[in-house]
């Protein structure tokens, strides 16, 4: 078994910038160029930037909404930019995200237990008749009592709702799992929470993860080793101590004296 779960190699992903009437490409935005890099069966690795850098255009190549230009993506071997059909959705099932806006990643018109076992139904997890005592088992994991079951979205904090996004993700008992800004949202209290629940879970459920933000300090929280982005390339990478404790780019130093730092400094 390959003991890389995710391998980029040479990622480009180009914007077209079009002109005038007719729409005419005048050049390219280079959102994302020639990005290489692995992530490690049951590693976290965190790609961080400011908007714009390229890091969310990547998780989004990865998950197949963004075509991309050129080079390969390869997840358990697989390089995915050129399957479909039942390959497609046993790779839908396989890597699941996390984004940063909770209330717009859940369907306000169902239920909490229709939320979390939608996606187990469609792909065979459980029965309609199992899926409340599944739904509650999901709660569980993310630190929510059984008695929201019959509740929606709205009824529920931001930090409730991002819980409720992570039990949904993990549903599915995917391999990979991304994380697009996923605590961005959160108050510093709540956010230092999530992240330890993502941890937890990691460790428990043998994850391997990919977490996109602009903080360093989120980063330091969770991740064992770092890019930084910027540009659409990749300017400075290594392990969190290699990256915090002695950056070499002065973009990745402007980017620690920006933010807070979640948990415990680096000693």
């Amino acid at each position: 078994m390959n003991d890389n779960i995710l391998e980029v190699k040479n990622l480009k992903v180009y914007f077209p910038i079009k002109k005038g009437v007719f729409g005419l490409t005048v050049g390219h935005v280079k959102a994302v160029d020639d990005v290489s890099f692995e992530l490690r069966r049951g590693e976290t690795l965190g790609i961080v930037g400011e908007s714009g850098c390229g890091k969310s255009t990547t998780a989004r190549a990865i998950l197949l909404l963004n075509k991309p230009c050129g080079g390969s993506i390869t997840v358990d071997g697989v390089d995915i930019t050129k399957i479909g059909g039942r390959e497609m959705m046993a790779y839908r099932r396989k890597v699941q995200v996390v984004f940063q806006d909770p209330q717009a990643s859940l369907n306000p018109r169902h239920t909490v237990r229709e939320i979390l076992t939608e996606g187990m139904i469609y792909h065979g997890l459980c029965t309609p008749a199992e899926s409340r005592a599944k739904a509650a088992e999901l709660l569980a994991a993310v630190g929510l009592p059984d008695n929201i079951l019959d509740r929606y979205p709205h009824e529920f904090s931001g930090g409730q709702r991002q819980r409720l996004c992570i039990a949904r993700a993990i549903a599915l008992k995917p391999e990979l799992l991304i994380c697009d800004e996923a605590v961005s949202a959160l108050d510093l209290t709540i956010r230092a929470q999530v992240l330890d629940l993502l941890a937890d879970l990691k460790k428990k459920l043998g994850l391997s993860m990919l977490f996109i933000t602009h903080d360093l300090g989120v980063v330091q929280h969770i991740a064992d080793r770092i890019i930084v982005m910027n540009r659409g390339r990749i300017v400075e990478r290594g392990t969190c101590e290699e990256v915090l404790k002695h950056p070499k780019e002065e973009y990745t130093k402007r980017l620690m004296a920006a933010v807070p730092i979640i948990g415990k400094p680096l000693a």
